[in-house]
C-alpha cells in the first residue's frame, strides 16, 4: 500500500511529511522553498513562531558503545510542518471522538505492515526489532528480536533476557510511538519515520485523556490542537516565562490526577446498588471532582491560548532572600566603572562625597562588573554607576532596600541585557530607587523590570523594551517620574490587581499596548490603585490604556435596561442626563478622590483622560443596579472594589496622540 502511494505521489505532499535532504537542498534554492513553503502554510505564517529551518532528514548513531544502525531523526520539524500535516492530512475537521480513526486511517496509507526495522527505544534500554505486522486499530506493530540482536541497556542489571521476558509479557506488541525507524540509505522509509513521529508527538504533547469529553464539534483541530501546538513552539523558543511554564505542567498533572479520579469513582458507581449511601456520598465526590476539574481544564486554556496568556495575569514567586543589614550598622556605596580615570575620580569625589551628609566613615567599594555590586550590596546600601556601557548576562535581582543611581544623564549611563532569561531587573526590596539610567533589554521573555514586592521609584529613566516594559505585580507599588518607555511588544507598563501606580510626566510610546491593567480569572484580589498625570501615551499600536474586566458586568448592565419599560425609560433619562453634563457636573457624579483638570470642550490630547471618564461615570450610573442584580443571581462578590472607578485615583493632564485603537479600550472575557 505505501509502494503504490508512493509510486503515485498525490496523497500526501513531499515538502510537508518530509523535509528535504540536503542532496535536494543543494539543486533548489533554499530562500525561495522555504518562502514556498511558508506562503503555502498562510494560517501560521508567522515566523516568529518556528524554530530554525534545518529540518533535514539525516541518520543519526545512537551513543554507546553498541554499534546500531541509523535511525532517521524526525524530531526536529519546523511548527508549520507539524500544522499542515495535521490540519491537512490527519486530522482535517475530525471530532475529538474521531481521532483514533482519523490516525489510523492515515496510517494505513503510509505505513508498511512489515519488512522494516526499528529501534524499541525506551528510558532503560534499547533494542534493534523487526517488525512482521501493524495492528493499526491499536497503533501497534507486531516485533520479533532482530538476528544478529543489538541491544544496550542503561542499567547493568536489565539483561537481554528480561528483554525477552518483558516482550513476552508484551505478546511481541509494541505501541508504535516506542519504535524509530531504521534507515536503510535510500529514502524508501522517511515517510514512515515522519508518520509514526507525527503519531508520537500528537498523543505525547497534544492529546488529553479528557479531550473525548468535551464537547464533540468538528472544530477540534481549532480547540484543542492548534493553540497547543503553539503553546509548544512558544516554549520551545524561550517565549513563555518559566514560572508559567511550570505553572502550565502542574496545572496539567493536577488535572491529570483528578481525571483519573473521576473516572474511578464513574466505574465504582456503576457497580453500587441503587440508592445507596455509599453511592451518595460518591455522587456529591464525584461532583466536587468534576467542578475541579473544569477550573482546571480553564486554567489551562487560559495559557495555551496566546491573547489570554497577554492580558490575564499569573502568579509567580520570588525566592531570592534579602541580606538586610550589616551586623554593624555600616552602610556602603559601591561605585561601578568599567574604567576609574583620575578625572572621573575627582569630579565624582566633589559632586558625592563632598557632601555634609558624607560621613568621613562612609565605607566606598569599588567594582567593575554591575551585577558583582547589586550583590554585594545590603539593606540601605547605594551603588552609584558611572558614564559607560555596561553588558550583564543575567538577571539584576534587588531583594534589598538600595538606591541604584546614575551619574550623568541616562544616554551615558547604559545598561544592556544580553543572554537568555525571564526578567532583566527583579526588584524585591520595600523602597527601591533608581534614577537616571538608560535600560536596554534583549532575549528577555518577560518585562525589563518586574517589581514583585515592595516600592520602587523610578525617575529620570530610559527603558528600551523587547518583550515588555514594566510589570507591577501583585502587593507591589511603582512610582515612575520623568521617565521614558518605549519599543515593547507587549505592554509598556502592567499592572496586576492589589498594586499601586503612580505615572507622572512620562512618555510611553511605540509599544503595542500603552498601559495593560490586568486581572486574574479566577482569583479576587483588591483593584489596583492608579494615578496618571501629565503623561504622553502616544503612536502605539494597539490602545493607549487597556483595562481587561469580566463580561458579567456589562452583561448586566444591558439586562438591567429590559427589566421593564419604566426602568428603560428611567435610564433613557439619566443617560440623556449625562449627555447634557458639563465636565463640572461630571465630577460631581465621580467620586471626591478622582482630581480632574479640563474643560467642556476637549482637546484632542486630552481625549484619552475624557474616556476614562466615560467608563468611569458609566460604570457609577450602573452601580446600584448592577449590586441589585448581582445579588439576584447570589454573586456574593458584589461590592464596590469591583467598580473600577475606584481604580484611578487621579487623571489629570495627561495626551493621548496616535494609538493605533484609540486611547482607552477595555478587553471583557
Amino acid at each position: 500500500m505505501a509502494g503504490e502511494l508512493r509510486k503515485r505521489g498525490a496523497l500526501l505532499d513531499p515538502e510537508v511529511m518530509l523535509p528535504a535532504s540536503p542532496d535536494l537542498a543543494a539543486e533548489e534554492d533554499p530562500a525561495s522553498r522555504q518562502e514556498g513553503l511558508l506562503q503555502d502554510a498562510d494560517p501560521c505564517s508567522d515566523q516568529s513562531c518556528h524554530v530554525k529551518p534545518g529540518a533535514a532528514v539525516k541518520t543519526l548513531m545512537p551513543e554507546g558503545k553498541i554499534i546500531f544502525p541509523q535511525i532517521i531523526p524526525t524530531n526536529e520539524l519546523l511548527f508549520y510542518e507539524r500544522f499542515r500535516a495535521y490540519q491537512d492530512y490527519i486530522l482535517a475537521d475530525c471530532k475529538a471522538s474521531e481521532v483514533k480513526e482519523f490516525t489510523v486511517n492515515f496510517l494505513e496509507k503510509v505505513l508498511e505492515p512489515s519488512g522494516w526495522w526499528a529501534v524499541w527505544h525506551t528510558n532503560v534500554f534499547e533494542v534493534l526489532v523487526e517488525v512482521t505486522n501493524v495492528d493499526f486499530s491499536a497503533l501497534k506493530a507486531v516485533v520479533r528480536l532482530a538476528e544478529p540482536c543489538v541491544y544496550e541497556s542503561k542499567l547493568s542489571a536489565f539483561t537481554l533476557a528480561n528483554v525477552k521476558e518483558l516482550l513476552d509479557l508484551k505478546e511481541f506488541q509494541l505501541p508504535l510511538q516506542e519504535l524509530w525507524v531504521v534507515s536503510d540509505d535510500s529514502r524508501e522509509f522517511h515517510q514512515m519515520a515522519l508518520a509514526i513521529e507525527h503519531v508520537r508527538f500528537f498523543y505525547k504533547n497534544i492529546w488529553r485523556s479528557w479531550d473525548e469529553e468535551e464537547e464533540d464539534e468538528y472544530d477540534y483541530f481549532v480547540r484543542c490542537v492548534e493553540p497547543r501546538l503553539r503553546l509548544y513552539y512558544d516554549i520551545l523558543e524561550d517565549r513563555v516565562p518559566s514560572g508559567l511554564i511550570v505553572d502550565y505542567h502542574n496545572l496539567l498533572s493536577q488535572c491529570e490526577e483528578s481525571y483519573r479520579k473521576f473516572l474511578n469513582l464513574r466505574s465504582s458507581l456503576s457497580n453500587c446498588s441503587s440508592d445507596s449511601e455509599q453511592e451518595n456520598i460518591s455522587m456529591v465526590e464525584g461532583l466536587n471532582l468534576y467542578s475541579e476539574i473544569e477550573q482546571l481544564k480553564q486554567k489551562l486554556k487560559l495559557i495555551e491560548n496566546p491573547l489570554l496568556r497577554y492580558v490575564f495575569g499569573y502568579q509567580k514567586n520570588s525566592n531570592i532572600q534579602a541580606k538586610g543589614a550589616r551586623q554593624n550598622g555600616q552602610k556602603v556605596t559601591h561605585v561601578v566603572s568599567s574604567t576609574m580615570k583620575a578625572g572621573l575620580l575627582r569630579s565624582l569625589f566633589r559632586d558625592r562625597f563632598c557632601e555634609e551628609s558624607c560621613r568621613e566613615e562612609t565605607e566606598i567599594q569599588f567594582h567593575s562588573d554591575l551585577l558583582s555590586a547589586i550583590n554585594a550590596c545590603h539593606e540601605g546600601d547605594t551603588v552609584i554607576i558611572c558614564p559607560g556601557h555596561y553588558v550583564v548576562h543575567g538577571a539584576c535581582s534587588i531583594a534589598d532596600s538600595i538606591e541604584l543611581e546614575g551619574y550623568g544623564l541616562p544616554d551615558d549611563i547604559v545598561i544592556e541585557k544580553r543572554g537568555k532569561g525571564d526578567t532583566f531587573v527583579d526588584c524585591m526590596g520595600m523602597n527601591v530607587k533608581i534614577s537616571s539610567i538608560k535600560f536596554i533589554q534583549h532575549d528577555s521573555v518577560e518585562g525589563i523590570l518586574i517589581i514583585h514586592h515592595g516600592k520602587t521609584t523610578l525617575e529620570n529613566c530610559v527603558l528600551q523594551c523587547e518583550t515588555t516594559g514594566v510589570t507591577v505585580r501583585t502587593s507591589a507599588e511603582l512610582f515612575m517620574k520623568n521617565s521614558d518607555v518605549y519599543g515593547a511588544k507587549g505592554a509598556a507598563i502592567e499592572i496586576y490587581p492589589g498594586s499601586k501606580c503612580t505615572l507622572t510626566d512620562n512618555g510611553i510610546h511605540h509599544c503595542k499596548e500603552g498601559i495593560l491593567i490586568k486581572d486574574f480569572l479566577d482569583e479576587h484580589y483588591d483593584i489596583p490603585k492608579i494615578s496618571m498625570i501629565n503623561n504622553i501615551i502616544h503612536n502605539n499600536e494597539g490602545y493607549g490604556v487597556v483595562l481587561v474586566k469580566p463580561t458579567i458586568f456589562c452583561d448586566l448592565q444591558e439586562n438591567a435596561q429590559d427589566e421593564t419599560d419604566d426602568n428603560t425609560t428611567e435610564r433613557n433619562r439619566e443617560v440623556g442626563a449625562t449627555e447634557g453634563l458639563d465636565l463640572e457636573e461630571m465630577l460631581q457624579c465621580m467620586t471626591s478622590k478622582m482630581e480632574l483638570s479640563a474643560t467642556a470642550n476637549f482637546s484632542e490630547q486630552a481625549k484619552g483622560n475624557c474616556e476614562i471618564i466615560n467608563e468611569l461615570l458609566a460604570t457609577s450610573m450602573q452601580k446600584g443596579r448592577m449590586k441589585k442584580r448581582l445579588s439576584e443571581l447570589g454573586i456574593v462578590q458584589a461590592d464596590d472594589n469591583i467598580m473600577s472607578q475606584e481604580m484611578f485615583i487621579e487623571i489629570m493632564g495627561n495626551q493621548f496622540k496616535w494609538n493605533g485603537k484609540g486611547s482607552f479600550g477595555t478587553f471583557l472575557y
